[in-house]
C-alpha cells in the first residue's frame, strides 16, 4: 500500500513520522527541501533568529524512516479516478492520499498588494522582511529631508493576529534596543510602528483581559494600535486608512491567509477561507482514500466551531491520520472520529511581556514571556536548535543585540528561471520499500515514481 504525503509542514510530517512502523510504503512530496517552524518566521524577519535556526532538512527529518521516500516536487493536481498525484516532476500513483498543502497569504480581492506587503509563510518570506526592514533604516541614514527620513522609519503591521502582534513588537524592540548604536544620522529609536486591525480588537481569540493587557504592552512600546480600522489601499509609498494615509518605509501583512488550491483539485466542498470540508475521520467525502489535514481542513471542533489554523491542531491531526492509515494497513477498526484537543494559546508581546492562555489560568508579563519561550524552544526539531536559540535569545537578552542584521539580495530573475527548468527527477525511480509492504496485498506494485 503506497501513502502519497503531499507537503512537509507541521501535518504532513507527523503523518509521515507517524507511519515508520506501519506496512506501507510513504512517499512525501514538497516544493521545498526544508521544513521551518513557523511560529518563529517573524524572529528572522525582526534579525533575532537566522534561517538555519528554525529549519530542518526534509530527508534528514526522514532519513532514519526505511519506508520513507522524498521527492522535491511542487503538487499541481490531482487524479482523483486514476489515483495519481499530478507534481511538477511527474504523476505518481498512490492508495492513500494525504494533503497536507497549508495555506498561502489573502488579500481580500487585492493582489495587487502583495508586492508591496508580504506576509510571512517562509523561510523566503521571513528574508524577505527582514530585507525591507533594515534597508528601510540604511535609507533613512541616508536621507537629507526629515519627512522622507520619518517616512522611512515608519513601518505599518496589517492585521491584529497573533502573527501581527508579535511582527509589531520585535520591530519595536529591535529599533529601539538593537539598532540605535549602529546609526548615526538617524535615530532608530524614534522609528513609528503601527499595527492596524479592522476588528474591534487585537487578539480576538484570547479572552479580552489578555487582549486588553497585549493592547497596552504594545502602547507602552511606542506602537500605535488602530482597531476597527480597515486598510483600503496599499502601494509603493505606504498605507491608505480611508481618508487617512500613512507613508511608510515596510509594510507587513497579517490579516488573513487563504488555503492551498486542494478544493479545487478535489472538486470538493469548501468554507470561506477555501479550505476543504472533510469528514470526522478527515477523509474527503465520497473519497476514503483521500485525507486532507492542516490548515487546508476545515475540521468541525466544538459547538461547529472550525478547529483553528495552529501548529498543534495540524500535528494532532497529522497523528490521527497515520493512526487510522496504520488501522487499515492491519485490518483493524478505525479509530473513534477525530477530536481535536486545545492546549492553549500564546503570544508574545516583545521582551519580557508575553500573554499565555491555558484553560482558566492566565499568565501574563515576564512570567509569561518565559513560559512562551520555554515552550517554543522545547518545540524546536533537534538540540542543536534548542541550543541556538536559546542561546541567541539568551545573547540578545543581555546584549540587546541581534546577530542576524543581513542584508541579502532577493534572487534575479534568471537565477529563478534556472530553478524553474531544472531537470525534472528521472521516471519512477526505484525506491526501497518497508519490508512488510509487499505483503499487503498480491497485486504488483510500482515504484513511486513520475
Amino acid at each position: 500500500m503506497r501513502v502519497a504525503i503531499a507537503g512537509a509542514g507541521f501535518a504532513g510530517m507527523q503523518a509521515a513520522k507517524g507511519l515508520a512502523g506501519a506496512a506501507v510504503e510513504v512517499v512525501v512530496f514538497d516544493r521545498q527541501n526544508h521544513q521551518s517552524f513557523q511560529p518563529l518566521l517573524y524572529q528572522v524577519a525582526t534579525a533575532a533568529l537566522t534561517p538555519a535556526d528554525i529549519a530542518w532538512p526534509i530527508r534528514s527529518m526522514l532519513r532514519g524512516q526505511d519506508n520513507a521516500q522524498v521527492y522535491m516536487a511542487e503538487v499541481t493536481g490531482v487524479d482523483l479516478a486514476g489515483r495519481r498525484l499530478l507534481t511538477a516532476g511527474g504523476a505518481f500513483e498512490y492508495d492513500l492520499l494525504v494533503l497536507a498543502t497549508g495555506a498561502a497569504h489573502a488579500y481580500f480581492g487585492h493582489d495587487e498588494w502583495a508586492p508591496y506587503a508580504p506576509g510571512l509563510k517562509r523561510i523566503e518570506d521571513a528574508t524577505d522582511i527582514r530585507r525591507r526592514l533594515l534597508l528601510a533604516f540604511e535609507r533613512a541614514e541616508l536621507a537629507e529631508d526629515e519627512a522622507e527620513r520619518r517616512a522611512l522609519t515608519t513601518f505599518v503591521v496589517v492585521g491584529g493576529g497573533p502573527t501581527g502582534v508579535e511582527m509589531a513588537g520585535a520591530i519595536s524592540d529591535m529599533a529601539r534596543q538593537a539598532l540605535p548604536p549602529d546609526f548615526r544620522r538617524v535615530n532608530p529609536e524614534k522609528a513609528r510602528v503601527v499595527l492596524v486591525e479592522a476588528g474591534p480588537r487585537i487578539l480576538s481569540t484570547f479572552p479580552e483581559t489578555l487582549s486588553r493587557y497585549a493592547e497596552d504592552a504594545l502602547r507602552r512600546r511606542g506602537v500605535e494600535v488602530l482597531t476597527g480600522t480597515p486598510v483600503t489601499a496599499i502601494d509603493a509609498e505606504g498605507v491608505a486608512l480611508g481618508e487617512r494615509r500613512i507613508a511608510a518605509g515596510a509594510v507587513v501583512w497579517a490579516a488573513g491567509v487563504a488555503a492551498s488550491a486542494a478544493a479545487d483539485w478535489l472538486d470538493a466542498r469548501r468554507d470561506r477561507a477555501g479550505r476543504v470540508c472533510v469528514d470526522a475521520d478527515l477523509t474527503v467525502p465520497g473519497h476514503p482514500e483521500v485525507f486532507v489535514i492542516g490548515d487546508t481542513a476545515h475540521v468541525a471542533g466544538e459547538e461547529g466551531r472550525p478547529v483553528p489554523g495552529i501548529a498543534p491542531a495540524a500535528k494532532q491531526m497529522g497523528a490521527y491520520v497515520a493512526q487510522v492509515i496504520t488501522a487499515r494497513a492491519r485490518g483493524e477498526a478505525p479509530p473513534p472520529p477525530f477530536r481535536y484537543r486545545h492546549q492553549g494559546d500564546l503570544a508574545t508581546v516583545g521582551r519580557n511581556a508575553a500573554i499565555v492562555s491555558l484553560g482558566k489560568a492566565k499568565v501574563t508579563g515576564f512570567p509569561g514571556w518565559v513560559l512562551w519561550s520555554v515552550v517554543h524552544v522545547y518545540f524546536l526539531i533537534g538540540v542543536r536548535n534548542r541550543i541556538a536559540v536559546a542561546f541567541s535569545w539568551l545573547w540578545e537578552y543581555l546584549t540587546f543585540r541581534r546577530r542576524a542584521r543581513l542584508i541579502t539580495e532577493p534572487a534575479t530573475a534568471s537565477q529563478l528561471a534556472a530553478g524553474l527548468c531544472a531537470a525534472p527527477p528521472p521516471a519512477r525511480p526505484p525506491m526501497a520499500a518497508h519490508p512488510a509492504a509487499g505483503r499487503m496485498d498480491g497485486e504488483a506494485r510500482l515504484p513511486a515514481g513520475g
